[in-house]
């Protein structure tokens, strides 16, 4: 992307501090026409730049207190048939793949450490999958943010 002048990283900033905010609110808050808001909301989707509107829902509200990553070592050749049987396992809520030793890591949220051993048996029971190491979140030091890049931007635009 990489293309976004001063009205887009407003435009970011305001939804990143208020991600229900409405077009006309968006609009007030920035001294732009409701129009122009909107044209630059599509614009932004398509490129890329907003990414899913799906509500940060908490696992463990889920009945799902139990975080981990689990690295994930393939064979190569399979990896995109592996991927898509990881995608049909519903603890994991989120995948990378990775450079290095590693080719995924996978986030995984379990009822309890007995799910969470089960969990990794059927990712070990893929065929493909050769290795995998478990590491239990013991807590989150820093939530997912992007404002700090948004700042950082601002300043090099």
């Amino acid at each position: 992307m990489g293309n976004l002048d001063r009205v887009d990283l407003e435009l970011l900033k305001a939804l990143s501090a208020d991600p229900r905010a409405t077009v006309v609110a968006l609009s007030d808050r920035l001294g732009l026409s409701r129009n122009t808001v909107q044209a630059r909301m599509a614009r932004l989707e398509q490129s890329g730049a907003l990414l899913s509107y799906e509500r940060s829902i908490s696992t463990r509200a889920l009945g799902f207190p139990i975080d981990a990553f689990i690295s994930v070592t393939v064979r190569q050749a399979d990896l995109p048939r592996i991927a898509a049987e990881l995608e049909r396992i519903p603890e994991i809520v989120q995948a990378h793949g990775l450079s290095g030793q590693v080719d995924l890591l996978a986030r995984v949220a379990c009822r309890d450490t007995q799910h969470l051993f089960d969990t990794d048996a059927r990712i070990l029971g893929i065929e493909g999958v050769e290795r995998t190491e478990t590491s239990l979140v013991m807590g989150e030091v820093i939530q997912h943010r992007v404002a700090p890049l948004m700042e950082l931007a601002q300043q090099e635009a």
